[in-house]
């Protein structure tokens, strides 16, 4: 069995991450608050790994980042997850337009616009752009 690495925290730190698990906005971020917490009570990755469902080498990479960045570094960072297919900034207009030519029938739109953007796509996922554009627009009006 390997040595087992603690983490030394100031009082400031151990206060900052309590808070951050206690009332951090994402689930992810008070997991990594928790999993710094149990590895400076010299707790094993592999036991905090048991305790938090996850992986002893996800315990170890939080660690890393936090040695580097604090607790920073334990935050979700922007440009995680796929890329939306439909944007309202560029392709709006264009949507509108297909939805408008053939109202009744979304996948007829839908065939259309895969033509025209040259990008396939589903019909959910053409509904679901169009319920949080027109939530959005609807938002907009009510301002």
């Amino acid at each position: 069995m390997g040595k087992t690495k603690v983490i030394q925290l100031s009082d400031a730190q151990r206060q900052e991450l309590i808070d951050g698990y206690r009332s951090g906005k994402s689930h992810a971020f008070r997991q990594c608050c928790q999993m710094i917490l149990l590895k400076s009570e010299k707790r094993t990755s592999r036991e905090i790994a048991r305790l938090l469902g996850c992986h002893k080498i996800t315990v170890n990479g939080w660690v890393k980042r936090f040695e580097a960045e604090g607790t920073e570094g334990l935050k979700m960072r922007p440009g995680r997850g796929r890329r939306a297919i439909l944007s309202a900034a560029t392709d709006l207009n264009r949507v509108r337009a297909a939805v408008i030519r053939s109202r009744q029938r979304i996948g007829l739109a839908r065939t259309e616009l895969e033509a025209e953007l040259q990008n396939p796509f589903s019909t959910p996922t053409l509904k679901r752009f169009l319920k949080k554009t027109i939530a959005a627009s609807n938002e907009l009006e009510s301002d």
